[in-house]
């Protein structure tokens, strides 16, 4: 009995010594605070308008852009007037790192606080700086809709938007926030795998798979970070333009490479 539980105590011993080998190493290589007067256009960009949900009132009216107190401001506002000779009804902030910052295999980690609003759309995520959608993936750090007390984290490829291999295995997943606070959402960009969390706390993993469908795993490709406020959607709804205007806060981001 006892030669029994000594080598069971070796056992996991050796076990545990064997997983920590293999859980990844980071080195910070960039960590972004805010603590100027106004967001760092050697590293970021404001996104301009498109046709998507996500980004047809984009705007580069200054007031939505603030950075004030450590924290990076972006605001969502009804455009009554504030910008004349724009029709569209809503104007938002965002920026992205597109040709400036990337990073390909690491972690990537962003907190902030949000505002809540009806229609209110706020994201953290990232692209592939070359390539097309949905082909070149895209990876879903944060989502959160109207006033929820959870955020979305998602994978979107060719394999999942137009194999509609949604759940082999599955794309996304959810995670509690505190609504009225700061909170920290990160990703993990790995060989064989994107690890997503809140505050710590794991929420899912999308691993790389064995199959003959296309498109399935293409990420570990140099990615770009978008931080946006939008309004309005097919998967938000409508606003109530009582409830703006909207901001988010973001007090950092941090980026890490993957260590060997």
């Amino acid at each position: 009995m006892k030669m029994n539980k000594m080598l069971t105590l070796v056992c996991g011993l050796a076990l545990g010594s064997h997983l920590a080998a293999q859980q990844p190493r980071y080195e910070l290589i960039w960590q972004e605070d805010f603590n100027g007067s106004t967001f760092d256009e050697k590293y970021w960009t404001k996104i301009p308008r498109g046709n998507a949900d996500w980004c047809r009132h984009m705007s580069d009216e200054p007031s939505l852009y603030e950075v004030k107190d450590g924290n990076l401001i972006l605001r969502g506002k009804v455009n009554d007037g504030i910008v004349p000779q724009d029709t569209a009804r809503y104007i938002t902030g965002g920026l992205y790192t597109k040709d400036k910052k990337t990073i390909t295999h690491g972690k990537v980690e962003i907190k902030a606080k949000l505002q809540a609003a009806q229609g209110a759309w706020p994201a953290f995520w990232m692209l592939p700086n070359t390539g097309t959608w949905p082909n070149g993936g895209e990876i879903d750090i944060m989502e959160r809709l109207n006033h929820d007390s959870i955020a979305y984290q998602t994978v979107h490829s060719y394999y999942t938007y137009v194999l509609k291999e949604e759940n082999n295995p599955p794309h996304g997943g959810i995670g509690a926030i505190n609504p009225d606070d700061y909170n920290v959402y990160a990703v993990e960009i790995l060989p064989d795998s994107l690890v997503f969390s809140i505050n710590g706390n794991h929420t899912f993993t999308y691993p790389r798979i064995e199959t003959d469908k296309e498109g399935q795993f293409p990420f570990g490709t140099p990615y770009y970070i978008l931080i946006d406020m939008q309004i309005e959607g097919s998967w938000v709804g409508k606003a109530n333009p009582a409830e703006y205007p909207v901001e988010m806060q973001i007090d950092w981001v941090k980026v890490y490479s993957l260590k060997p």
